[in-house]
């Protein structure tokens, strides 16, 4: 198997990359700058945002960056940025749905978004999904396109008698059931997709990257960012997988997620439930 994170040219892509200012997200963004695509990097600090962009411009001054605003705990934030995003861009031919809240410094403290859902499954589930769907359109016309959805092999069942974890919460588990739906999002819409030129794949890019959120978690990173950049990347360039959709990698690897993200009634459940929870008020 070649992993090694194939060199193609952007030049005439625009990708876009949720949470791009730190962590995995700002460097891939590094790494597609270099290549030439237009970035469309989204952050919710707008100092961080600024900073990477001009770093994104630094590494490659002849590069296109515009910048995008919302904090992904709030849906109505969301909203207005995935309009903005359509009214201004022509195209979009990658979405890599990354931002991401891990398990917290204080891992037994339970959190809401705006909307009152927890605060994992909002950003993690909720948040992506809403984007995702709004962006098909464009996405759709901009094919052959891609969706790459950073999960994490951290994955545990959801309990839809206790979805948004109101008993015996952990941060940890919040976080693993979070990564799943998402998985399981992922299956489903790749499944819908199957007859356009928009694929759709989840990743697990690097097991205790040396990230913020890491460390925010008490964890001890193993491995540089960089070793979860090649695997992100791969699925964002190789022609070799310009039809492979409804997968679930390893990092290079095509792998089983967790067994509840075959389970067809449990996911016609969460696609229900996020419906639901989605829809405007």
């Amino acid at each position: 198997m070649n992993t090694r994170t194939p060199s193609a040219s952007l030049h005439d892509k625009t990708i876009l990359i949720t949470g791009a200012t730190q962590g995995l997200g700002r460097h891939v963004a590094l790494d597609l700058a270099g290549r030439g695509a237009t970035l469309l990097l989204h952050g919710r600090d707008p100092g961080r945002l600024d900073e990477t962009a001009a770093a994104v411009r630094a590494v490659a001054p002849d590069v296109t960056v515009r910048t995008f605003l919302a904090d992904l705990s709030d849906l109505d934030q969301v909203r207005v940025m995935t309009a903005r995003i359509l009214d201004t861009e022509p195209r979009l031919e990658v979405l890599v749905n990354n931002a991401a809240i891990g398990f917290g410094t204080d891992h037994t403290r339970r959190e809401v978004s705006a909307q009152a859902h927890e605060l994992r499954f909002a950003v993690n589930h909720l948040a992506p999904c809403f984007l995702t769907r709004e962006l098909l359109p464009l996405l759709t016309a901009s094919a052959p396109a891609r969706v790459v959805n950073v999960a994490s092999i951290g994955q545990a069942p959801i309990d839809f008698d206790d979805v948004m974890l109101e008993r015996d919460y952990t941060g940890v588990d919040a976080y693993c059931r979070s990564k799943l739906a998402m998985i399981m999002s992922t299956f489903d819409l790749a499944a819908e997709l199957a007859d356009s030129e928009v694929t759709v794949n989840a990743v697990h890019p690097a097991h205790l990257m040396d990230t913020p959120g890491v460390r925010e978690s008490g964890l001890i990173p193993e491995i540089g960012i960089d070793e979860g950049v090649r695997p992100t990347v791969r699925l964002i360039t190789d022609p070799a997988l310009r039809t492979v959709t409804g997968r679930y990698f390893d990092r290079f690897t095509d792998s089983p997620a967790h067994e509840q993200a075959y389970d067809t009634a449990a996911r016609a459940r969460l696609a229900a439930l996020t419906r639901d929870l989605l829809a405007p008020r």
